[in-house]
């Protein structure tokens, strides 16, 4: 988030961007399908596989609004020409250290404005978020369970967006590995 931000110490950005909890919506899915049109038109064929991942895929499942996308490209992709044409679609560029690139949505110098959305770009592979989405709609029980760990967290972290996803960090661990021994190479591209 720092392109749009780079003057802005991390202090202000805690208190524009807090930890936000919702209730389930079920215009979430709706929201990933108008924003998957979006990157499908964008991206073409570029794109081998794009998922909706984190809490709002979940059905039931308290989240933050954000729509989480994972958008898996083949290797020596050149994203510059993209790029540029998300930034005019509005969304800014991050360069965490897990993806290639991210595109953000809904990030103001006011806050939050509109429906905001993360787009993941990785290489196509096995990646952790699909097989933790995975093991949470198939076992409502422990999304119930992670619902209410990320209620007692957000009052801890309510503007700490960091904190709050490291202190996530043992229960998204334990159950990925569950989720990987049930669903064994659901998403390694040597099986697909």
């Amino acid at each position: 988030m720092r392109e749009d931000f780079s003057n802005v110490s991390e202090e202000r950005l805690s208190e524009l961007f807090p930890v936000i909890l919702e209730p389930y919506n079920p215009e979430w899915p709706v929201f990933y399908s108008s924003e998957k049109e979006l990157l499908e038109s964008v991206f073409g064929e570029k794109i081998l596989r794009i998922s909706h991942i984190g809490s709002t895929s979940v059905p039931g499942l308290i989240a933050k609004p954000t729509i989480d996308i994972l958008l898996e490209v083949s290797e020596g992709i050149d994203l510059s020409d993209i790029t540029e044409i998300m930034r005019d679609k509005s969304y800014i560029v991050n360069t965490p250290e897990k993806d290639i690139i991210m595109y953000l949505k809904g990030y103001t110098p006011r806050g939050f404005e509109g429906q905001c959305v993360h787009i993941h770009v990785r290489h196509y592979g096995d990646w952790d978020e699909l097989y933790f989405r995975d093991y949470l709609i198939a076992h409502p029980e422990v999304a119930l369970e992670y619902g209410i760990l990320k209620l007692m967290l957000k009052d801890k972290y309510s503007h700490d967006r960091d904190g709050y996803t490291a202190a996530k960090g043992d229960f998204v661990r334990k159950y990925t590995e569950l989720a990987r021994k049930e669903f064994p190479d659901r998403y390694n591209p040597l099986y697909s």
